[in-house]
């Protein structure tokens, strides 16, 4: 049955401060929705959620770093006995790298696993047996790179596969008890993120950023997360752009490896 009324249902989106978890508050928030903001950034989180509030909102931010298990439990039991309950679960921290394998420490595939895939994976565990009961929705914000290799981001790709794998085995598991998982691919989004993205050092990097296309906006994605939500989507690939190369990886993997090489060779100029 496709989702029609979003009056009440609690609704937590990690990463939440800013870019697309903000919008994905704002939109679901027009619905009715009860928006609990976990992220990082305890001053930002908190900022977005007096915004809200301000809309008349119920709406509450938490600090939660989701990299550490113990914040995840820790929040999302503050949240069920605040709420009753989650209705809605959406896993969208995360961070990104660029840079050349041979020059990347592997502390940093360390750390993007732990935001990108653990996080994802702690909070859900917290969160599973309110969402059964409640047979809610988990929504993970995956990427393009989750299903299609893309150079110069090899541990960013490797979080976000590891997050295919994961999600749409669980999705398997507990198809039956009326949860539903949305897997939802984004292309290349007009965020922070990208400001913030990790070199081989472990630091910020400096290195301009190649693209494909044209950015979407943060606020088109929440629209089309939003329509394949209440549309109950299994796998949500955003843009023709992104359609597009999701099907030739599928269909001609080597002549996409080739394309896409080509169209992003400065990450890896050093």
């Amino acid at each position: 049955m496709p989702y029609q009324n979003f009056k009440d249902k609690v609704i937590v989106v990690t990463g939440a401060a800013s870019g697309i978890g903000a919008a994905i508050c704002d939109r679901f928030a027009r619905e009715g929705a009860s928006i609990m903001l976990l992220d990082r950034d305890e001053a930002g989180v908190k900022a977005a959620a007096d915004k809200l509030r301000t809309s008349g909102v119920d709406a509450e931010g938490y600090r939660c770093d989701v990299a550490r298990e113990e914040d995840c439990t820790a929040v999302i039991e503050q949240v069920i006995a605040r709420c009753g309950g989650i209705d809605f679960l959406v896993n969208n921290a995360g961070i990104t790298q660029r840079s050349p394998f041979v020059d990347t420490k592997t502390s940093v595939y360390r750390r993007v696993m732990d935001v990108n895939f653990f996080g994802s994976l702690y909070c859900t565990k917290a969160a599973i047996g309110s969402l059964m009961k409640r047979k809610g929705v988990i929504i993970v914000i995956e990427s393009l790179a989750g299903v299609s290799p893309l150079l110069g981001r090899t541990g960013y790709c490797a979080s976000k596969h590891a997050l295919h794998g994961f999600f749409t085995s669980l999705r398997s598991e507990i198809r039956d008890s009326g949860v539903h998982i949305m897997l939802v691919c984004p292309g290349f989004v007009e965020t922070n993120l990208q400001t913030r993205a990790l070199g081989g050092d472990g630091q910020v990097t400096t290195h301009p950023q190649s693209v494909v296309g044209k950015p979407t906006s943060a606020a088109k994605v929440a629209a089309d997360i939003f329509k394949g939500v209440q549309a109950r989507r299994a796998l949500l690939i955003l843009t023709p752009i992104g359609k597009l190369s999701y099907w030739i990886s599928r269909l001609a993997p080597i002549l996409y490896e080739r394309i896409m090489a080509r169209q992003v060779k400065e990450e890896l100029v050093r």
